[in-house]
């Protein structure tokens, strides 16, 4: 007999006031075990967006539910038997004791020490240096101690011998504490390993911040087998982590290098708003806020939102700028919670004058080999591409350039479905996420996707001149990403776009200013936008763009 169903809602459920009803439901999966008493027949029913109906838990993830309860009670059940031993216990605190009797001073007739980072740490091999930091890794043995010690610039591996181990604090330190070291950098023989290849052999050190241990320790915070929602929870935690810091160093070697990319071409690089009363890219997803209650234009309500994108703005600056950028955040209110989609997320745009649409193309291919070559021949950034994505190859240019039309063909010759109308995709029909992504990952190299038919983009994009059905538009794909760019030559024409605005029902109104570009000394010009997070997943490798964001925002997601 099946028992009773247990809900769990990832969106909306809580593991402390829920009851694993429908009405009210858990948060996590793991609280769905547990709340069974060890139960094997277990029935949970989990959803993981308000707009999603319940259906049964994955396999993958009743295993993974279980097994991470059942670490908590063993957990639990050593809490316990520690707690019943008191033996032990007064041993610890007679040692504990005698500690605080150790007293360290710093000697004062030692060489001065250098204050460093650590990353500058090798320049100063066999000098005497003071480091702070917070304990990465904390290894005791009888009368010596190895602590790995974290700046953010680098680890360095510290040595503490005789009463600097032997100290109350030595004895209590815990993980994530931060510490001042003084002492004499040692380069280690060939058959020693430590970060750097030296370490630091301590002549005194002090606590400056130190850590809870016991059960508010940072090691029972976070582990392996933790839910993705406690992690999300605890990402200022987590960042702190050898692979997080590393994903958000390579993102500021990206951001670097597609600025340096720009300055070598001479575009400028702007700051638009991000507070407007103007849609791009569709009304279905914008985040709408009350801004003071003023009425915006002629004394008409408009709304105010945040940006989807920068593009209109960056066009008004070419007759006074010339090309523009700007990498900026943009908000998209998609009820999504694909791998691949945010509600907010770092956006590289660009907007250039007097080009045509091979000229459009051939500036977004080089852009994209240029910053992936910048990052590799960067000594830092390479080493870390090659630590969190080795088997990472540059594409050659150029790249595979495929019409919509071919696309569709394409997916029609591979027997690919279209699952809302079970037919083979048809012209002018949009390709979702799903089948790109198939196509991408089976060409696996990326691809020009060009021309659309003007019914499934967006207002602004000019029409072919040879097809107008289609328009001068662009897509870039990435194998196991799928689109990182999307772009088009724009109107130029004031009828063309007063006929864009027709046919997706916009309102001109409060587009004067953008209308304007086309009355004042119009110009044959066209631009993209990149999301930052989608070429990071790609270069790096990661399932998810929710890893390369520093906090992400997505749909049942906005804090810490």
């Amino acid at each position: 007999m099946s028992e009773a169903p247990i809900y769990v809602c990832e969106i909306s459920g809580d593991d402390n006031a829920g009851k694993g009803t429908k009405e009210a439901p858990f948060k996590t999966s793991v609280k769905a075990v547990e709340s069974a008493n060890g139960s094997t027949n277990l029935n949970i029913k989990v959803r993981k967006a308000l707009t999603d109906e319940y259906s049964d838990i994955s396999l993958a993830g009743l295993k993974k539910a279980k097994r991470t309860f059942e670490n908590n009670v063993k957990k639990a059940d050593n809490a316990a038997k520690k707690a019943s031993t008191p033996a032990p216990v007064l041993d610890e605190t007679q040692k504990l004791e005698e500690a605080k009797k150790v007293i360290l001073k710093l000697d004062e007739s030692l060489p001065k020490a250098s204050k460093i980072k650590i990353r500058d740490s090798k320049a100063y091999r066999g000098s005497r240096i003071v480091v702070s930091g917070w304990v990465h890794r904390n290894r005791s043995q009888k009368t010596i101690s190895f602590l790995v010690l974290r700046d953010g610039t680098g680890y360095l591996q510290t040595v503490l011998t005789g009463n600097l181990a032997k100290s109350y604090d030595a004895l209590t330190l815990t993980v994530e504490s931060t510490i001042k070291v003084y002492g004499t950098l040692r380069e280690l023989p060939a058959d020693k390993t430590a970060p750097g290849g030296h370490e630091l052999v301590a002549d005194y050190w002090e606590i400056l911040g130190k850590a809870p241990g016991d059960s508010d320790a940072f090691t029972n915070k976070l582990n392996t087998e933790s839910d993705p929602s406690v992690l999300l929870d605890q990402r200022h935690l987590v960042i702190r982590g050898e692979i997080a810091s590393k994903v958000l160093k390579m993102r500021a070697f990206v951001l670097r290098a597609f600025r340096q990319y720009f300055d070598t071409r001479g575009v400028v690089e702007v700051s638009p708003p991000l507070m407007v009363q103007t849609q791009v890219e569709g009304g279905s997803t914008l985040f709408t806020f009350d801004y003071y209650g003023e009425k915006a234009f002629l004394n008409i309500k408009f709304y105010a939102y945040l940006t989807q994108s920068s593009q209109l703005y960056l066009e008004t600056c070419l007759p006074s700028l010339g090309d523009v950028y700007c990498l900026s955040e943009s908000f998209r209110a998609e009820k999504s919670l694909t791998r691949r989609h945010l509600s907010q997320y770092t956006h590289c745009e660009a907007e250039m004058a007097f080009i045509t649409f091979e000229d459009l193309l051939d500036f977004v291919e080089k852009m994209v080999v240029f910053v992936v070559n910048t990052v590799i021949n960067d000594p830092e950034a390479s080493q870390v591409l090659k630590e969190l994505n080795p088997n990472f190859l540059v594409p050659k240019m150029p790249f595979r350039r495929m019409n919509y039309s071919d696309a569709i063909k394409w997916l029609a010759d591979h027997d690919v479905i279209n699952e809302d109308t079970g037919k083979p995709y048809q012209f002018g029909e949009d390709i979702p996420e799903k089948p790109e992504r198939f196509m991408t990952d089976t060409i696996n190299e990326p691809i020009l996707l060009c021309r659309f038919p003007a019914e499934i983009k967006s207002f602004y994009m000019k029409r072919d001149p040879k097809d107008p059905r289609l328009t001068e538009s662009v897509d870039v794909l990435m194998p196991n990403v799928g689109e990182i760019v999307g772009g088009s030559m724009r109107i130029s024409d004031l009828q063309e776009l007063f006929e864009g605005y027709k046919r997706e029902g916009i309102d001109p109104t409060p587009y004067y200013w953008f209308t304007d570009q086309r009355k004042y000394g119009t110009s044959e010009h066209g631009g993209f936008g990149l999301g930052i997070e989608r070429f990071l997943a790609w270069i790096l490798n990661r399932h998810s763009v929710r890893e390369v964001c520093l906090y992400p925002r997505f749909m049942g997601r906005c804090q810490p």
